[in-house]
């Protein structure tokens, strides 16, 4: 009988980090170049189930679960500040638990902010950006944003009442099916298992917080274009161009700090890993492999 290659193989792990206890998926050789993919709202690492073994034939590859996610375990909010400052406090001291140092960083959606504030604070430690519609550029907002915006301008009873309706399983359905060619090629475990997430008492008052709190991210576009201005990170923009949140314009907005950024747009919409896994995987790893061969960080 051959040997079975377990190389990509997927470990379900969890670490303590401070006061969370971080659950992720790990694959491949750790002596493998890393990659930190960091996942969005409302769902977890569960949304890269299968691109990281895809990707762990050639790469280290890690995806936690961030706090208030998935299966990471956090202090309710009365103790613990759901905010995206303190999201990335916690992937920093995540990635020194877990010994990583240098990785190529795929943000999506939440991850998107949470990548760039690490990026800003540990420069010398990314060595690329992947950026699946994780903004970064006002223009990338949709005129869907109109009531969220409402609620960071008055975070009043009435308007924080008016954000739980994304929390209902049509709206999560809705994010998932919303711009795919084909709704029957998403896996309706993704929105199910989203939603019975934020069903977990007390979840959805701190992803109101955080809600409320994304004001900060739009506030540090400036902030992360210098950062790509003064380090030019090589970016790899992989971007479903009928996402109902992240428009098109803020994937072609990286070449105005990133000259040389790569923007693809595919046709689909926010969550493109369930429909263009393959295209998604194979541009990473093209992108990667052509960085190294040149010369620069990968």
């Amino acid at each position: 009988m051959p040997a079975t290659n377990t190389t990509n193989r997927v470990h379900l792990r969890q670490v303590a980090v401070g006061e969370v206890s971080v659950f992720y998926r790990q694959a491949g050789d750790p002596l493998a170049p890393a990659l930190l993919l960091l996942h969005g709202f409302p769902s977890s690492s569960h949304m890269f189930r299968n691109l990281i073994p895809r990707l762990a034939e050639r790469f280290f590859v890690i995806a936690p679960d961030l706090p208030g996610f998935g299966f990471t375990q956090a202090p309710p909010r009365e103790t613990f500040d759901y905010s995206f400052d303190a999201l990335t406090r916690v992937m920093a001291d995540f990635t020194d638990a877990i010994g990583l140092e240098r990785y190529g960083l795929y943000v999506f959606d939440y991850g998107a902010p949470v990548g760039y504030r690490l990026a800003m604070a540990r420069p010398d430690r990314v060595a690329a950006l992947i950026s699946q519609n994780g903004n970064a550029y006002e223009e990338g907002l949709s005129d869907g944003w109109g009531p969220t915006r409402a609620f960071w301008a008055d975070p009043s009873p009435v308007n924080r009442a008016a954000m739980r309706e994304m929390f209902t399983l049509e709206s999560v359905r809705w994010q998932y099916v919303q711009g795919a060619p084909n709704e029957r090629l998403v896996a309706p475990e993704t929105y199910w298992l989203d939603h019975a997430l934020l069903l977990r008492p007390g979840n959805q008052e701190l992803q109101l917080d955080l809600i409320a709190d994304y004001a900060s991210n739009v506030a540090l576009y400036p902030s992360f274009h210098a950062y790509f201005r003064t380090h030019q990170p090589p970016l790899l923009a992989v971007w479903g161009a009928r996402d109902p949140f992240f428009l098109p314009a803020g994937a072609e907005a990286f070449r105005r700090d990133l000259p040389d950024a790569e923007v693809h747009f595919l046709d689909t919409g926010h969550f493109a890993l369930e429909t263009h896994l393959d295209e998604i995987a194979g541009r990473i790893v093209a992108f990667l492999e052509r960085l190294a061969a040149i010369g620069r960080p990968g």
